[in-house]
């Protein structure tokens, strides 16, 4: 299935194919703004409205639709579960482009509705024109994750680094990584922390051998990378 551009014109200056488009949100005042924001777009053709993801499906089995435009969570019908109503529309609309729009903050369950079929995920926090990079993305072929939810994602990941890295290191070995980390040297570490040089030096060594690390270099940049440190402490220790 090929979907036509979000665009006024094609390049023969005919005028582009409707993208048939259904837009869903319990909040009627979001859906207008929606609507609205769409309304920019002469190829853009709003073919139904719905205010819960049951009025989705029904639709989207009564007419015929390149897109869809839905808040993730939408209560008051028998698929109010945002996740298990994605499931029930792409196992019945495999080809059709799905936005999703939410206030969702939960990076697990924004990753489980990229899994289960959402193209795009923006969230309402988010200026509202990024709806439109959103629509031309998917319609592209392409995925599209919002700033915040990239951030959110992106936070998430590092929290889960963290963690493993914890369960790797010693309490010890996790405290000297951090503070070498941050720009201490090996005796300034010694004598914050009130243990002897070849000490901390022997932690560093048994830290980076346990996380596989050969050089400064990749331990500071490992560090950032999983979130033992920020990129602006590292920075701010050169």
């Amino acid at each position: 299935m090929t979907h036509p551009r979000l665009s006024d014109s094609s390049d023969t200056g005919e005028p582009a194919t409707s993208i048939r488009t259904i837009i869903a949100d319990d909040h009627p005042l979001v859906l207008l703004a929606v609507e609205h924001l769409l309304s920019g777009f002469p190829n853009i053709r709003i073919v139904g409205r719905a205010s819960n993801s049951g009025e989705v499906l029904t639709l989207a089995e009564e007419v015929r639709c390149d897109l869809v435009v839905m808040d993730l969570h939408m209560p008051g019908d028998e698929h109010s579960d945002g996740l298990e109503a994605i499931a029930h529309f792409r196992a019945r609309h495999p080809h059709v482009a799905l936005v999703l729009l939410t206030m969702e903050s939960d990076a697990q369950a924004l990753q489980q509705a990229v899994n289960l079929g959402a193209n795009a995920v923006v969230s309402k926090r988010d200026r509202i024109d990024l709806i439109n990079v959103a629509i031309v993305t998917v319609l592209a072929r392409e995925c599209y994750l919002g700033p915040t939810v990239r951030a959110q994602l992106s936070d998430a990941t590092r929290m889960r680094q963290l963690d493993q890295v914890r369960q790797l290191l010693s309490r010890r070995e996790m405290e000297v990584f951090t503070h070498y980390a941050t720009g201490l040297g090996v005796t300034e570490i010694a004598t914050r922390l009130g243990r002897s040089v070849k000490t901390i030096s022997a932690q560093k060594c048994t830290a980076m051998k346990k996380l596989a690390l050969h050089t400064d270099v990749e331990l500071f940049r490992f560090a950032v990378d999983h979130g033992v440190v920020t990129e602006a402490a590292v920075q701010a220790a050169r």
